[in-house]
């Protein structure tokens, strides 16, 4: 299936279970997939056949500095289920949302949760 990449956008928010992650903020990294039939947006060369990535990057936005969730697993649901209500076109999406300074003791790059969600299921 066709998909659409936005990788690596970046935003600052509130998320976390301990308190000093809710008071203060952490950076949190988005990648998506957004799978959807591209032929006729090539075939015509209309954006009505496609997403706006645009569009797409101001819900995520919206999502990621919004209000504070206690688990990233809840930030990448709600930001899967806001793209379905929003895009008509979108049959399927993956979302990884990365967390690269966990207040968590040790030596690792980042902490991360992928979901993959298909419309109606």
């Amino acid at each position: 299936m066709d998909k659409i990449i936005l990788k690596d956008m970046q935003f600052y928010g509130f998320h976390g279970l301990f308190p000093e992650e809710n008071k203060l903020g952490q950076r949190f990294h988005i990648d998506l997939e957004l799978f959807l039939d591209l032929s006729r947006a090539g075939r015509t060369d209309d954006m009505h056949a496609s997403i706006d990535y645009g569009q797409v990057f101001s819900h995520v936005q919206q999502i990621v500095e919004g209000e504070a969730k206690h688990l990233i697993e809840a930030v990448a649901e709600t930001i899967a289920s806001e793209l379905f209500k929003s895009f008509e076109l979108l049959e399927a999406c993956r979302v990884k949302v990365i967390k690269p300074d966990p207040p968590i003791p040790g030596h690792y790059e980042s902490v991360a949760v992928e979901i993959y969600r298909e419309r109606g299921k």
